[in-house]
């Protein structure tokens, strides 16, 4: 039978390129190390820090990892594999100097045979890459690629005759079901490795039957009926059936045993009325999550990633998309436990590189094999936003042509997805390649209005009303420390992202078609080319902060749109100092009333749904409670005489500082709040709206380079003022900058 050992601990570490020979000498215990040598314990990054405090500027590059390995010598019939979580993202391993193996993809599964190479003492040595290059994805996206050894390792002792470790990383072993009325079939399959046809694989599921195959090429097939199956429903019953596989050779002794857990459930999308599970409509509202913390990046403890779940549990979601890459097999195994719907995806993403394209089909292979099993997982992603730079070449197509047709090769039960770029035309065929398909929409947050998103699906549906179509990201930046009673988009406030949020769910509601809509993001995470929103290296977009500690507001609108957990949260708790005469006292909740209480008073009961508001005079300091039954939340606050800079980006005491310029708008003069159209039909002013363009997209890194914009959504573009958009920028565009732009704008005679 298997034995599985951990070798987390005791690794030596460089983070230079420091050769073969040196990276043996520094697991020596004889040696002398080599001064910029570390011991560390797996999982682990070198740019926990480098990667998060923003300039895009984090190591990219060659790090060695080594350490002893001893082991006792085999006997003629044993096996021992190595076994990486993950390695980010080209990793090399060598067994006392010898090349055994290379792997390029940075979060999948990998194994490697250290039997011929094996001696009672070793000393074993990964070196990892995660520098720039053409041929491995990810290489322009908007988070940081951390690398390192960043799950676990482990080695696996096995029978010469084993099931089989080497097929893309896979578990073995494949358990299919298919309900028919209240029973169900699951079909069994499962590989070896020097296994002689004739041998026995013996199937059971934990409480069923059980039944047995001959091997035949390294394979062996059954299938078991389950009577009354009980199904797999999401989170109101995520029931899990054990599967197991026993290799018995020719005598009957079993040689190797391996199991695994599966659902049986049955799911549809309709392009009328969404997603469908169990023959029941279930409206999909979720978000996306990336896996990384801070200090420590991806190399996440099983104890983060259950409080990244208790979180998103927390709030009711149903559905998670798992962005932009394979994620840790546990955090697979939380979903299936708790009812999640998963959307899947390989880091195919932004830029398509022809020189990669085996890449993609090899990460997906690892990615459809290594999570077959998993019943939360309905869908595989294809891409994301990967017409963003260079838009659609007959390369880019064909690849996903392949991809497509590679997934429902492997696994004929689950359908294709892509997530789309807003920048790319709806009329474009490459929508339609896959079986469904949602958009990135950043309508209200980068460009246009929050109205445009309405429009925008109101759109697609009368066009292609039998297309399947979701919303597969959209977002605003928050950083709960900016503050204001009067949300303007693009002020990265909490005020409004919640106000944004509440939009969208109120668009999401009144259109049943939209087969799933995920909140870009959960969490805040790394994205080292930012410099913006008082938090430089950080996408700010999470309903909670990167560190788990803060819940903003936004994130209790969804608690109160998609959680049965009774509860009142009152928002705007760290808007404490207020200049306003009569402030507005904003609840949300899932209680169908809310009375507010100021200093011990009852001020007003109000019925509503979800979201209640009232106007509230101040003087002075006054403690607020919200109140329904036996649930009351609270804030403190007080009247000032004027705005805390402290809640402005930037620090500025007043949140419109480019209306209070002195004499912004003149007549039949040019201004920064002329649309960028006006702005256009001067070459002069044109000229100046193009620097100030390519300024702002200095902001967001590498990723916003040679984006292709399309006619359709530049007029949309177009229609903004120009003050909205520079709003976007952030710390990249100072006030002083937008007052000198508008003065040479107000110099510039308007072009009729």
């Amino acid at each position: 039978m298997r034995t599985l050992i951990s070798i987390n601990e005791d690794w030596q570490f460089c983070r230079q390129d420091i050769g073969l020979d040196a990276a043996l000498k520094m697991a020596g215990e004889d040696e002398t190390p080599h001064p910029a040598v570390e011991s560390v314990t797996l999982p682990h990054t070198w740019n926990g820090q480098d990667g998060q405090d923003g300039g895009n500027d984090y190591y990219r590059g060659a790090c060695w990892y080594s350490r002893r390995l001893d082991f006792p010598v085999l006997n003629q019939d044993e096996e021992v594999w190595l076994e990486f979580g993950a390695v980010s993202q080209s990793a090399d391993v060598y067994l006392n100097g010898q090349l055994l193996a290379h792997h390029d993809g940075g979060y999948s599964i990998f194994r490697v045979n250290l039997t011929p190479a094996l001696q009672a003492q070793n000393l074993l040595a990964v070196r990892v890459d995660n520098s720039k290059n053409r041929t491995v994805y990810p290489q322009r996206a908007d988070f940081t690629f951390y690398g390192g050894i960043t799950r676990d390792v482990r080695l696996i002792k096995v029978p010469a005759s084993h099931f089989a470790l080497g097929r893309s990383g896979s578990q073995g072993i494949e358990a299919l079901p298919e309900i028919v009325g209240n029973d169900a079939i699951v079909r069994l399959e499962a590989w070896t490795d020097n296994t002689p046809d004739g041998y026995v694989v013996e199937f059971s599921i934990e409480g069923e039957q059980s039944a047995t195959a001959t091997v035949h090429n390294g394979q062996a097939q059954a299938a078991i009926p389950i009577a009354n199956v009980r199904r797999w429903d999401g989170r109101q019953d995520p029931f899990l059936y054990q599967a197991s596989a026993r290799l018995l050779d020719d005598a009957g002794l079993a040689l190797d045993e391996i199991s695994t857990r599966f659902g049986c459930r049955t799911f549809r999308v309709d392009p009328e009325t969404g997603f469908w599970l169990n023959d029941r409509q279930y409206p999909l509202c979720g978000v996306s999550r990336h896996q990384d913390r801070p200090e420590v990046g991806p190399a996440t403890t099983r104890a983060m990633q259950d409080e990244d779940m208790a979180l998103i549990l927390e709030m009711g979601a149903n559905t998670i998309r798992l962005a932009h890459y394979q994620h840790d097999q546990y955090f697979y195994d939380l979903c299936d436990r708790h009812g999640l719907i998963v959307w899947a995806e390989i880091p195919y993403i932004t830029e398509h590189l022809p020189e990669a394209r085996d890449n993609t089909l090899n990460q997906m292979r690892e990615l459809v094999c290594q999570n077959i099993n998993h019943p939360s997982i309905v869908c595989w992603g294809l891409s994301n936003e990967i017409t963003a730079v260079g838009g659609v070449t007959r390369d880019l197509v064909e690849n996903h042509r392949q991809l497509n047709n590679l997934c429902h090769q492997l696994d004929p039960s689950r359908l294709t997805t892509m997530a789309h770029a807003f920048m790319l035309d709806m009329d474009d065929p490459l929508v339609v390649l896959p079986d469904i398909r949602s958009y990135n929409l950043y309508y209200g947050w980068y460009l246009g209005q929050c109205s445009d998103n309405d429009e925008w699906f109101d759109e697609f549906h009368a066009k292609y009303p039998t297309a399947v179509i979701g919303l597969s990201e959209y977002g605003a930046d928050a950083n709960p420390a900016f503050q204001t009673a009067i949300p303007e988009q693009g002020d990265w406030t909490e005020t409004y992202q919640a106000a944004y949020h509440e939009h969208m769910l109120r668009m999401w509601q009144k259109r049943p078609y939209i087969w799933a809509m995920h909140v870009w993001n959960m969490f805040d995470f790394a994205a080292d080319g930012r410099n913006e929103g008082g938090k430089p290296g950080q996408n700010q977009k999470g309903l909670v902060t990167f560190d788990r500690r803060l819940k903003k507001d936004a994130f209790y609108l969804y608690k109160a749109w998609l959680s049965d957990d009774p509860f009142v949260h009152i928002c705007s708790k760290r808007y404490v100092d207020r200049a306003e005469a009569v402030t507005r006292v904003k609840v949300y909740s899932n209680q169908p009333k809310i009375t507010l209480v100021v200093d011990g008073q009852a001020m007003a009961t109000v019925r509503g749904d979800r979201v209640f508001e009232f106007e509230v005079p101040i003087q002075g300091e006054h403690k607020i409670e919200a109140r329904s039954e036996q649930l009351m939340d609270a804030i403190q606050v007080r009247h000032v005489e004027h705005a805390n800079p402290d809640y402005v980006n930037g620090g500025e005491t007043v949140i419109n500082w480019f209306d209070q310029d002195e004499a912004i708008e003149r007549d039949g003069f040019y201004s920064i709040k002329d649309t960028l159209h006006e702005i256009k039909r001067s070459p002069e002013a044109a000229a100046l709206l193009a620097a100030v363009i390519d300024k702002a997209r200095a902001a967001y890194g590498d990723v916003a380079e040679h984006v292709d914009m399309p006619a359709s959504i530049q007029r949309r573009m177009d229609a903004s003022p120009l003050n909205k958009m520079l709003r976007q920028a952030g710390q990249a565009i100072s006030p002083e900058m937008v007052r000198d732009l508008n003065r040479r704008l107000n110099k510039i005679p308007k072009t009729i």
